[in-house]
């Protein structure tokens, strides 16, 4: 998508249809059947508008195997590039649930807009490959949409295959200045860069990675709410972004 072009169609990634359910009810979206993402991806899609612009909400879907639903980078990776091939988008908004971390000021139901997306478990110390498995994309800088909701908080996101997060896990996360953790960002980050794409990056605290409780317990408790916070702030957020270029972000 050009800076100068305005945008009209807004694709939504959420990995968990649980995380998605309060912004897809808030909006009024409809399922679509069949959906947009062809087979034998099990991806759900969600369509509507607001305003002048189409509102898009593709989740992963549930995994045939385990029944559960399909995280992690590789079904994200899977799943974003079938759907912008499907829905063509100008602009795409990863959003979701991810951890913070005390020591960089994030609370429970913190809602952040991504600077940029990096991996801190793919880890290749051989000479040229060292940053291409950081992987680091940089996300729209988005000053006015941060101006006008103060609210949101502005950090890397930093993207792994595991909940837990290992001492090394933690080294690595440091080194790469990560305000929140997740599963995603940074594989749809790459086939958004890939397709050249913009990707903004908003993401609502469900645990504090570096505080005393298990994160499996405090994600599971806090889901509700963190999905809770997305539906209160991602609607504020595409309100804000349909009909503008990139540039007026």
């Amino acid at each position: 998508m050009a800076d100068e072009n305005k945008i009209g169609t807004i694709l939504v990634l959420i990995a968990m249809e649980a995380e998605a359910a309060p912004f897809v009810q808030h909006l009024k979206l409809v399922k679509d059947e069949p959906s947009l993402i062809p087979g034998p991806l099990p991806a759900l899609s969600f369509s509507g508008t607001m305003g002048n612009s189409k509102i898009i909400v593709v989740c992963n879907g549930k995994d045939a195997v385990h029944g559960v639903d399909s995280v992690g980078t590789v079904c994200a990776a899977l799943t974003a590039y079938a759907a912008i091939q499907a829905v063509k988008p100008d602009l795409v908004i990863n959003a979701g649930t991810a951890g913070g971390f005390k020591a960089m000021g994030g609370a429970v139901g913190d809602v952040y807009v991504g600077t940029a997306a990096k991996n801190h478990d793919r880890r290749i110390p051989i000479p040229g490959f060292e940053s291409f498995g950081v992987g680091s994309v940089k996300s729209p800088s988005c000053p006015n949409l941060r101006a006008a909701l103060p609210n949101l908080k502005a950090g890397v996101v930093t993207t792994g295959n595991s909940l837990d997060c290992t001492e090394r896990d933690s080294e690595c996360i440091k080194a790469n200045e990560g305000s929140v953790k997740d599963m995603e960002a940074a594989a749809l980050a790459h086939v958004a860069q890939v397709f050249g794409l913009p990707l903004l990056t908003v993401k609502s605290v469900t645990d504090i990675v570096d505080g005393d409780r298990a994160t499996s317990e405090e994600f599971m408790e806090n889901l509700a709410s963190a999905a809770k916070s997305l539906q209160e702030t991602l609607p504020q957020i595409i309100e804000f972004v349909v009909g503008k270029t990139l540039v007026e972000l």
